[in-house]
């Protein structure tokens, strides 16, 4: 059976380029500590530094900008963590990632900082009167993501960073799914941090990038030894962060990222008309501002197991947007915080190996399976997979 692959704002395949430069530091015999001044350490330096080089160019940072991390996970808790001793109180909108809210919420527990979750409206994005409304002299941080990971909301960051220029607080911005497909001018933008993850856009799992803006002091997470350039200790992956490197050369060029972003925009519409056509599927985030590769719907009438079980079967993978897709039986945050049904939807996300058959191959099959599901449901409830009895992973695991 061929498989379409529909959960690219997950995970994305690892692009050839990667894996080609990976190769190198993956044979027996390679080695060379970055720190090191052997001709082994210094050529794993070059190698690192021309992966700075890419990443920076790819989201226009200087290359002394950009810290090399494991995941953009980490890259969140550092920035996080960090800026949290600026001041007492912290800003967060409703539908970051966890690995934002978790982070800011787990400081406020300690009873060391004061949280402010920031509503949002129907679409998912955020008031920039809203954020200026809740600023306060202690406060450190504001939390805005560049676009929602569940139902692809742009957020207004740009409006944000200038309506935040005369106050102390540090803008930290999550681009795990802008980066690679959007212009991202973080020298100009007004962001103060700015977090990466590069698996999300065909780059290695395991690899993550926090750009601190120049003049910054920021204390690092991990410490004990004094790693690019003493913001984060440990050595370097230097095989992976050349992986990503790779892919962020490829990307860097505005014309083939501008292409390959009208493609999966395109491959998106096709998606969010297949998903229009069925009766009691309605679409969710804004319908201009947002992210090219996303689409996100509730479903009336069926569980969302049920629907990823059976599109499943038929070599299709997606995800559900739901937190109860992750064994979890409160309601994504997200979508509460956005007001609509937080336990029925489903989500559908391509990228650079996406093609016009796996739309085809989604619209055969959608449109009977929610016919089918909802007249199993009609006639015996319990026919229809529930949390109890489904393994499912988690809510996309890494930002």
């Amino acid at each position: 059976m061929t498989r379409h692959y529909l959960d690219h704002a997950s995970s994305s395949p690892l692009r050839p380029e990667a894996a080609a430069a990976m190769s190198a530091w993956l044979t027996p015999g390679a080695v060379g500590d970055p720190g090191r001044i052997h001709t082994e350490g210094m050529t794993a330096r070059v190698a690192l530094e021309e992966a700075r080089d890419a990443v920076a160019a790819l989201v226009g940072a200087r290359n002394r900008e950009v810290v090399f991390t494991s995941s953009g996970t980490e890259a969140i808790a550092t920035a996080v963590w960090g800026a949290a001793e600026r001041g007492r109180h912290l800003v967060v909108g409703a539908t970051e990632h966890s690995a934002v809210r978790l982070a800011a919420a787990a400081l406020a527990e300690t009873g060391t900082h004061e949280l402010t979750v920031l509503n949002v409206d129907p679409t998912g994005r955020v008031d920039p009167d809203a954020v200026v409304g809740s600023l306060r002299p202690d406060t450190a941080l504001v939390a805005v993501q560049w676009s929602n990971h569940e139902v692809g909301t742009r957020q207004p960051v740009e409006v944000i960073a200038r309506r935040l220029a005369d106050h102390p607080a540090l803008l930290l911005v999550d681009a795990a799914q802008g980066a690679g497909r959007d212009d991202i001018d973080f020298i100009d933008s007004g962001i103060d941090l700015l977090t990466v993850s590069g698996h999300k856009f065909g780059g290695p799992t395991g690899t993550g990038v926090l750009c601190v803006r120049r003049g910054l002091r920021l204390r690092p997470l991990l410490v004990g030894s004094d790693q690019e350039r003493a913001r984060r200790a440990g050595m370097e992956n230097v095989a992976a962060i050349a992986g990503l490197g790779a892919v962020a050369n490829v990307l860097s060029d505005p014309a083939e990222r501008g292409a390959e972003a009208d493609r999966q925009r395109a491959l998106s519409a096709s998606l969010s008309a297949v998903l229009a056509a069925v009766e009691g599927v309605h679409l969710l985030g804004d319908p201009e501002r947002r992210a090219p590769h996303i689409v996100c719907a509730i479903i009336d009438g069926v569980e969302p197991q049920a629907v990823l079980l059976d599109l499943d079967r038929a070599g299709i993978a997606a995800h559900s947007g739901s937190a109860c897709a992750s064994g979890d039986l409160a309601p994504s945050p997200v979508l509460a915080a956005m007001g609509v049904d937080a336990h029925h939807s489903l989500r559908l996300s391509v990228g650079w190996t996406s093609t016009d058959a796996d739309v085809t191959a989604f619209s055969d099959v959608f449109g009977p399976t929610i016919a089918r599901l909802r007249q199993l449901s009609s006639h015996d409830p319990g026919r229809i997979p529930t949390v109890a009895n489904v393994p499912t992973g988690t809510e996309d695991p890494d930002a």
